[in-house]
This record gives C-alpha cells, sequence and structure tokens, in this order.
C-alpha cells in the first residue's frame, strides 16, 4: 500500500528532515539517500526499516541544511609552505621577483585549502533515530487508513458476488423446465414420437440434468466468499491468504457459468467475475 512520513528536527547549526514513501511490492524493497555524515549507519537505518515495515518499495531520504558554517574550509599549511618554497626555488632560478602575488597563487593551487568534515554525533545520531521512528508511524497510520478504504471495497465486492448468486437462484427452476423441454422438442423433430423410449428419455434427461446442477457450486461460493470476509477481518499479513481465496471463488464462478447454459445466468456470471476481478486487483495492495 502506499504511504507517506515526514519529520523535521533542529540541532545547532543543522536542520534535518526526514521523508519516507511507500509503493506497493510483494518484497520488502529498500532505497535509502543519505548525506555522507550519515552513511556509516545505513545498516542501522535498514534494520530499523525492515523491523517495521514488513514489505513495500521504500523509499527513505535524509537531508539537512546548514544554518551556520560546520564546515570551515582550512588553509593546509603544510603544503602550503611547500608550494612557496618551491615557487622561491623556481623564480631564484629564472631571476623572477618574487611579490605579494605569490600566494594568492599558492592559494589557488590543488590542496591549498582542506574541508575537515565533522564527525556525526551520537546525540545527532539518537534524534535522527527517533526522527526516523516518527516518519514511519506517519507512514504506517496512512497505511492504515487506505487499509480501512480498501477493506470496505473489497466487502462490497464480495456482498455483490453473493447478491449474483441469490439472483441466479431465481432462474434456476425455469432453466431445468426448459432444458427439458428443448432436448425433447428437439428429439420429437428430429426422432418422432412414436421412436421415443420414454423411460429411456427420462433416464437419460436426469442424468444430463444432475451434470447441469450447481447446487454444490453455489455452496462453495457461498463458503468462500464468507471464509474471504473473515480472513480480511483478522491480524495482517493475510493479503496471500485472501488472493488463495479469491481464485478459489473464480473457480467456482467459472464452474457455474460453465454449467449454466442459460443467456440470463450467465449475464449474472460475467458480472460476478468483474466483481472478483476488482477483488484481485485489490488483495494485491492487502499487506
Amino acid at each position: 500500500m502506499t504511504g507517506y512520513g515526514k519529520s523535521m528536527a533542529e540541532i545547532p547549526g543543522k536542520k534535518i528532515t526526514i521523508e519516507i514513501k511507500s509503493l506497493n511490492s510483494k518484497s520488502l524493497d529498500l532505497n535509502l539517500r543519505l548525506p555522507w555524515i550519515y552513511k556509516e549507519k545505513e545498516t542501522d537505518i535498514r534494520n530499523i526499516l525492515s523491523q517495521k515495515l514488513d514489505r513495500g518499495k521504500i523509499d527513505l531520504s535524509i537531508n539537512f541544511d546548514v544554518l551556520d558554517s560546520e564546515i570551515v574550509p582550512v588553509i593546509n599549511k603544510a603544503v602550503v609552505k611547500n608550494y612557496f618554497k618551491q615557487l622561491k626555488e623556481i623564480a631564484g632560478e629564472l631571476n623572477i621577483n618574487a611579490d605579494d602575488q605569490l600566494l594568492a597563487t599558492i592559494m589557488r593551487l590543488p590542496d591549498a585549502l582542506k574541508t575537515e568534515k565533522p564527525e556525526l554525533e551520537e546525540e545527532e545520531w539518537s534524534l535522527v533515530k527517533d526522527k526516523i521512528n516518527e516518519s514511519i508511524e506517519q507512514l504506517d497510520h496512512y497505511r492504515k487508513e487506505e487499509g480501512k478504504s480498501l477493506e470496505a471495497d473489497l466487502e462490497r465486492c464480495i456482498g455483490k458476488i453473493l447478491t449474483l448468486l441469490k439472483e441466479i437462484e431465481s432462474f434456476e427452476g425455469d432453466r431445468i423446465t426448459r432444458i427439458r423441454e428443448k432436448l425433447n422438442s428437439s428429439l420429437i423433430e428430429n426422432v418422432g414420437t412414436e421412436n421415443i423410449d420414454m423411460n429411456r428419455f427420462e433416464q437419460e434427461i436426469i442424468f444430463y440434468l444432475e451434470k447441469m446442477d450447481i447446487n454444490e457450486e453455489k455452496v462453495r461460493l457461498k463458503k468462500h466468499c464468507e471464509y474471504f470476509l473473515e480472513k480480511i477481518a483478522t491480524e495482517p499479513p493475510n493479503g496471500k491468504i485472501l488472493s488463495f481465496i479469491s481464485q478459489e471463488i473464480g473457480r467456482e464462478i467459472n464452474t457455474i457459468g460453465s454449467k449454466a447454459n442459460d443467456a440470463s445466468m450467465q449475464k449474472l456470471v460475467v458480472m460476478m467475475k468483474d466483481e472478483l476481478e476488482k477483488i484481485k486487483e485489490q488483495s494485491l495492495n492487502v499487506l
């Protein structure tokens, strides 16, 4: 499921911003964007995320703005002295006057200035950890709200399938009568009444109609739907279970459709399949 969390913190000289986003994924896929000062804590951050989040494509970024100049370039005295000594020697050999511009020239040479990077203080890392956990809590809350909407949508789809199943029952009585009459008329038309063994005909029609009976499929479909609603209410992770149940629901719907032999019932079966496709798609987002 999608989610978003953001937290901010300030320490002397620095403003830190932590953002975390999630998209649906079958596994936990972590992508971290960290400033150099937090690189040493990447493993710890990954452990925090993996302990709190089951799956999803997770993007976490940490940025900071320097409020005071904490990274100040420092003159590399040893390098500057060495440059100066060498340039003075070269100037003497070439009979060139070394004027006041010599130092300005040296300061533009490589490594004349060095940047001393401060180490990550334990207090700062402790604060960043707290803010990461705060961002995760926000993301989790976002996911839960989306989950409630998802649950309601899944329940609506299952409810629609059960309603369509009841509508199918209203066509069953007429369906058997129509099939019997159709077979009888076809037999009379092709064979003639005098050549029909009615006892044999009744035996065959009973055998044929038994193959077209959908009572078992209706019972199983109803049970699968009820089980689906039951598993929605359980603690996560239950996404895979819902996916398996939806496959069983699909089998029963397909069997009912293949046995229907009735245009009105086929129409209802198509509508049930449409609701099932919505369920399958949404089940992929369930943790």
